[in-house]
């Protein structure tokens, strides 16, 4: 355990795998600093296909992966980044780039086959909807993929300080994939950690009527 892991709260202990929330929420920190440690495809594919089981609206799944790992590839991605986010995603062993299908619907008859949800979304007079849509769904699928791959033993790196149009242009130039945020990923130093910053109390978040 870390240092300065926080002790278990009493809501954490009853689910039969604490080990597991430890992993997902408890533990679970924000990594700068990563091990010289590799991240294989067989694990990204892994943490895909439990992602990809978290639900979204219609079943839409509208978010695109692209795992920035060789060096080429970093090189490329190096001009997108703000200064202050380029020493870590240089140093983390993969940088994950999460992007919305502007165009999801296309795969609504396989996805969702049992109503016309293509109709709902393509065409000029639903493209605001089709984009809020893909905006929301992929953040969704996007939060799933970091849980699942806390679960499966990587830490996480999120982070929005970057050159959006730049990277587009760079890694989807025809304009069907808009990214959403980027993520690093790899084992991270826990040495490298600070004390976590507070979190809000459900009175302060939270109302039930």
């Amino acid at each position: 355990m870390s240092k300065h892991a926080d002790p278990l709260p009493p809501d954490c202990t009853h689910p039969a795998d604490p080990d597991l929330l430890n992993r997902m929420f408890m533990h679970g920190r924000t990594f700068n600093r990563w091990l010289d440690r590799p991240v294989d495809d067989a694990l990204l594919m892994r943490i895909w296909n439990l992602a990809r089981l978290g639900a979204t609206a219609a079943n839409s799944q509208p978010l695109r992966v692209l795992f920035v790992r060789s060096e080429a590839a970093k090189a490329q991605l190096k001009p997108c980044l703000a200064p202050g986010n380029i020493e870590k995603t240089m140093a983390a062993p993969v940088t994950a780039l999460f992007a919305a299908d502007s165009q999801f619907y296309d795969h609504l008859p396989r996805l969702f086959p049992h109503a016309d949800a293509r109709s709902w979304f393509a065409g000029d007079a639903q493209k605001d909807m089709a984009r809020e849509s893909a905006f929301r769904n992929s953040t969704l699928q996007a939060a799933y993929f970091m849980l699942a791959a806390r679960a499966l033993g990587l830490d996480c790196g999120p982070m929005s300080g970057f050159d959006a149009p730049l990277l587009n242009q760079t890694f989807f130039p025809d304009g069907r994939y808009t990214v959403n945020f980027i993520c690093n990923l790899g084992h991270g130093d826990p040495q490298s950690l600070h004390p976590r910053h507070p979190r809000l109390e459900f009175e302060e978040a939270c109302r039930i009527i």
